[in-house]
């Protein structure tokens, strides 16, 4: 990281009290006012994200669209330096492309792995006659089914709609967006 003095336009200090939490302890401001973040209202999310977490994995700094903050904590406080990055757009564009490419290769990857079976009747009717076997006193998720079968995602709803409309095998419980099966 380039790092340019002019960038610096504020700095604060932020303590921590064991019974209030984060506080702001003192704010100084460089050059004209920037209005870019209350920092009153924001000393809790950033003595966050950079006190919290797990020893050793913690960032050192921060970049948000218009700004990014450097962190030096010492004790329970947490001294930060906000700047404001010139010229940063180039490579955030940059940074996306790769970031895109990298997500299409992985769906192509996905998409090969997936490939799926056959889906004759029989086949259907077998796997249909495993899954209620399966999650006979145990709960499944519907891509944990997905993958051991080797179906598509429309084929394994396919699958899981019939046997849910037959009466075979309910939805136990949602675990975020995904939904965990079981018996009947």
């Amino acid at each position: 990281m380039n790092f340019n003095e002019k960038e610096l336009f504020g700095a604060a200090l932020i303590g921590f009290d064991m019974i209030d939490g984060p506080f702001l302890k003192w704010k100084k401001e460089y050059g004209a006012p920037t209005n870019l973040m209350n920092l009153e209202d924001f000393a809790m999310n950033f003595y966050l994200a950079f006190r919290g977490g797990n020893a050793g994995k913690k960032p050192r700094a921060i970049l948000y669209d218009n700004f990014y903050i450097v962190a030096f904590p010492k004790d329970l406080e947490l001294t930060c330096l906000f700047m404001k990055p010139r010229g940063i757009d180039n490579s955030i564009k940059q940074l996306n492309k790769i970031a895109s490419k990298i997500v299409l290769e992985m769906d192509l990857l996905e998409d090969e792995n997936d490939a799926p079976i056959e889906s004759s009747e029989d086949t259907i009717e077998e796997i249909k006659r495993l899954i209620v076997n399966l999650l006979n006193g145990t709960e499944m998720s519907t891509p944990e089914l997905r993958r051991y079968f080797q179906l598509s995602n429309s084929q394994i709803w396919k699958v899981m709609s019939g046997l849910e409309s037959s009466k075979k095998i309910k939805r136990a419980r949602k675990q975020g967006r995904t939904i965990l099966w079981t018996t009947i």
